[in-house]
């Protein structure tokens, strides 16, 4: 009966096992809406579309500054900061939703105001970022785009805002809805100095972002695919009590009922903002 027995010593594993499991998390992704599994690496390298459906998958405000600017930008007013006005508390305190975004992401608010080129034009360019706190506009986001508009005028150049927000912030209450008011105005005195302003709406662009700067451009871009509205659909059924068109609030079914002025791939984004500009400057 020797085959039972084990007459050499075992080979003695020198590798700890969590270090001989093969490392597979995070390569790879799932399509949102074809389900396809994508080696990330090649997602990354198509902007972050589906090759197989060209789904749109959400990008973050650097990634798309990286997209549509030229090389490197000039990042302004970063240091800017959100306060605690309202002493704000719902399932956790407002204090405690600002600190734990500005530590994940390494930023302190929802969009980024840069200054740079694209295809060689001089341009302002605001990017929001939905991974704070939703992308939502406080007292922060709205001054930060005011200043760009502002930074726009004084250099003469376009400017550009990529939206990408869940809409006003409520934790900052009635000071968030003053921003509303005060970017709007601020784009009135862009239209009167005769410069252009291009709004990029991507999904999910809602809210009071929507009700303000992201639906007053001089051109109006949606990705596509993306959701953009005041109220969310499932709000709209429940107050009319009726179920709403097939692809409502998305980028092509605005664009059909005359609320988008084009709906664009984002392989083709940069060049497009960039014909565009050349038209309204001419």
């Amino acid at each position: 009966m020797a085959w039972f027995k084990r007459d050499k010593k075992s080979i003695e594993q020198t590798t700890p096992p969590e270090e001989r499991r093969v490392r597979t998390e995070g390569l790879w992704v799932k399509c949102e809406s074809c389900r396809t599994i994508v080696f990330r690496k090649d997602l990354e390298t198509n902007l972050h579309v589906c090759p197989k459906c060209q789904f749109h998958f959400k990008m973050n405000s650097t990634q798309r500054l990286e997209m549509l600017l030229d090389g490197r930008w000039t990042e302004h007013d970063a240091g800017m900061t959100s306060t605690d006005p309202l002493k704000f508390v719902d399932t956790k305190a407002y204090a405690t939703r600002l600190r734990d975004a500005k530590k994940k992401l390494g930023m302190n608010d929802a969009v980024i105001t840069a200054e740079g080129q694209l295809n060689g034009r001089p341009v302002v360019m605001c990017s929001m970022e939905f991974g704070f706190i939703g992308g939502s506009m406080g007292a922060v986001v709205g001054e930060k785009v005011t200043r760009g508009i502002e930074m726009a005028i004084e250099t003469r150049q376009p400017f550009i805002a990529i939206s990408c927000s869940g809409g006003a912030r409520m934790m900052e209450g009635t000071i968030s809805l003053m921003q509303l008011a005060k970017v709007s105005a601020a784009l009135a005195r862009l239209d009167d100095e005769k410069l252009p302003y291009i709004s990029v709406l991507t999904d999910p662009t809602t809210g009071g972002v929507t009700a303000s700067f992201a639906m007053l451009g001089d051109l109006n871009i949606g990705e596509p695919g993306a959701l953009i509205g005041f109220a969310g659909p499932r709000v709209i059924e429940q107050t009319i009590r009726q179920k709403l068109p097939e692809g409502f609030q998305r980028s092509e079914f605005l664009l059909e009922h005359g609320f988008l002025d084009a709906v664009v791939h984002r392989k083709d984004l940069k060049s497009f903002i960039a014909s565009s500009l050349d038209l309204l400057l001419t």
